[in-house]
Order: structure tokens, then C-alpha cells, then sequence
């Protein structure tokens, strides 16, 4: 098939193109930035997607659409959030109907569910998103849902918080602190159970969405996981720098997080304090059993790999500038780097 990647320079957006491409699949990639390394067999369209007619020209003849163009909550904006997660969204939803695009995949966020009342979540359980950019993306699958009722096939899949090679945003400065032998936090004792995904099988989630007929909801996380506190002190343990997993209370945790993020002295955001120490796992059943879709990677496997990777590439992390992606770029940590000398 013929696909287009939106937001395809980003960190996520970038694997599910090498995995598209390895599949054997044509792609071209829409993006207000070019991708960090060129690839010769694939297309790149630059532009915004809150201008429709670019949008609209990158749709031009392809079969699926993978949209991955989003603010994420490291950015803070509230307005971007709108205009980017809801406002993009429509613009691609029009492009792609307009384009007679076979195929839309959107790829969404557990944010829509904020904290959820019972564990594990379903493709059923009533979002209820907390804060703004959850409201935000929950506004796009609406949106999706709008379109399908027009002909439009878009299907939506709800990763858990990704990870993987290159992951780097906030994980970027636990990774740092474990390397530098610093000890870690974890809220309340940190035994709250908490389940990530690896972007390779996201990717793989998405590719198997992108060929299926039919609107569909999809929730994608990985079936190995335990505690927040079992994961990191098996990443500590693997890297044996010294650094151990320390307890804070979660009241006087999530007031200090959420001061420091509204004077900017942080660069966490509402969503990160509002989940850190609460327990959140999905229900995968639905995307094994009408994907044919099973995860490879286990917390611990996924955060040990990630670790090494951030290791064997830490000078050129510390001394990059900016990326294209939040998730693909070192973040500053400004009130975090006095914080780690008090844990």
C-alpha cells in the first residue's frame, strides 16, 4: 500500500515508517520538519497540519493514513493542544475524505481516560480525561467517530505510555539520573501498577490497524508488567551505578509537581503528576484477538534496552540541540536537578 505518516520526523512517527518500510509498503512522511536522516525511498511533505490545503495535497493518492501529529504534554500549551490535536485532526479527517483515502489510523492516548475508576481498562470504559491535552485527544477520536458516520473508515488506537531505543523526553532524565547513581522516586511506596508499550509493537499495532477494513477501537499496551517501583529497581539493578528507588509521599509530591510545572520551573506537566503514582493497565484482548496483534517486549525488558541505548549514545543526547520531537530530544530539568540531591 501507498501511506502517508503524519508527524512521521517524530520519534514514534519514524519507526512506524522504518516498519512500513520493511513490510515492503510505499511512504511518504508529513511534517513541519524533515526527518533527521534522509531516506531515499520516501517522500517528505513539509507543512502544518492546521493548514488543510497542505494537508490535503500530502493526502493525494495514498490508500491508509497514519496520523501521528500531535502536542504532547511536555509542550504546557493549552492552545496548541486544541489547534494541533483537535483542530490538525479535523483538517487530516477532511483531507483524507475529501482525498478518498481508503484508510485512517489515529493514534491516540490512555490520557482520554485520565484516572481511570477500575483497572484494567477496556475499548468500553467511559473516557473521562483530567486535564487538557487528554481533552484534547479525546476530541480527535471523537472526530474520527463523526467521519466514520460520513463513509470515512478511520480506526483508532490507544497506546499506554510508550517507550523504547531512543525514547528520551522526561525518561531521558531518569535515565541520567541512574547513570550519574542518583536515587529514584516513586510515590506512595511506587507500588501502583503501571503498564507501558514499545513503540516497535505500537508500530506493529498500527500497521495491522492500517490493514484492516472497518472502524475500530483499539487499546494496545504490553501483557508483562508490575509494579512502577518493580520496573525501576530492575533498571537500577541492571545498571549498578548505585541507585536505588526512595519513597515520597504522593500528596506533598503532587503539590510540588504541580506548582513547579504552573511557574514553569518544571518541565512536567498535569498529566505526569496525576499518574506517576496511580495504577493504569489495559485490557489488550480485543487488539489479539482482531489484529492477530501480541506485544514482544515486557517492562523490564523495554526500560533495560531503552537504558543502554541512552547509555551508549549520552554524549551525543547531552550535546544535541532541540529535536523535531519532545520524545526524541534531552529535556532541561530545572527544579528536577536540585530535586535529585535531596532523594
Amino acid at each position: 500500500m501507498k501511506a502517508l505518516v503524519t508527524g512521521g520526523s517524530g520519534y514514534f512517527g519514524q519507526l512506524l515508517v522504518e516498519e512500513l518500510l520493511r513490510a515492503g509498503h510505499g511512504v511518504r512522511i508529513f511534517d513541519l520538519n524533515r526527518p533527521a536522516a534522509e531516506i531515499p525511498s520516501v517522500e517528505v511533505v513539509q507543512g502544518d497540519i492546521r493548514d488543510l490545503q497542505a494537508i490535503r495535497r500530502a493526502c493525494a493518492g495514498v490508500e491508509v493514513v497514519f496520523h501521528n501529529v500531535a502536542q504532547v504534554p511536555l509542550a504546557k500549551d493549552a492552545s496548541a493542544f486544541w489547534s494541533v490535536n483537535r483542530d490538525g485532526t479535523r483538517n487530516m479527517l477532511e483531507a483524507c475524505q475529501a482525498e478518498k483515502v481508503g484508510k485512517v489510523v489515529y493514534t491516540s492516548t490512555s490520557a482520554v481516560f485520565g484516572v481511570p475508576k477500575a483497572n484494567p481498562v477496556t475499548e468500553g470504559t467511559e473516557p473521562h480525561p483530567m486535564e487538557e491535552y487528554g481533552r484534547a485527544k479525546l476530541e480527535g477520536e471523537r472526530l474520527c467517530a463523526q467521519f466514520n458516520a460520513r463513509g470515512l473508515d478511520a480506526s483508532i488506537i490507544r497506546p499506554r505510555t510508550i517507550m523504547g531505543h531512543g525514547r528520551l523526553g522526561i525518561f531521558q532524565i531518569l535515565f541520567e539520573w541512574i547513570h550519574q547513581g542518583r536515587n529514584i522516586p516513586v510515590l506512595s511506596g511506587g507500588a501502583n501498577l503501571y503498564q507501558f508499550v514499545h513503540a516497535n509493537d505500537l508500530a506493529a499495532a498500527c500497521l495491522a490497524a492500517g490493514l484492516r477494513p472497518g472502524p475500530a477501537i483499539y487499546n494496545c499496551g504490553t501483557d508483562q508488567f508490575g509494579s512502577m517501583r518493580a520496573v525501576l529497581e530492575c533498571v537500577c539493578a541492571h545498571a549498578g551505578t548505585g541507585s536505588k528507588v526512595v519513597s515520597v509521599p504522593m500528596g506533598l509530591a503532587q503539590t510540588a509537581m504541580n506548582l513547579t510545572s504552573w511557574l514553569g520551573l518544571s518541565p512536567l506537566g498535569p498529566y505526569h503528576s496525576l499518574m506517576y503514582g496511580r495504577s493504569m493497565y489495559f485490557d489488550i484482548a480485543k487488539a489479539r484477538r482482531e489484529l492477530g496483534w501480541t506485544p514482544q517486549y515486557s517492562n523490564n525488558r523495554m526500560f533495560v534496552e531503552s537504558y543502554d541505548w541512552y547509555c551508549n549514545h549520552r554524549q551525543e543526547v547531552l550535546a544535541q540541540k532541540n529535536g523535531a520531537s519532545p520524545h526524541s530530544s534531552a529535556v532541561k530539568q530545572r527544579v528536577l536537578g536540585i530535586l535529585k540531591y535531596f532523594l
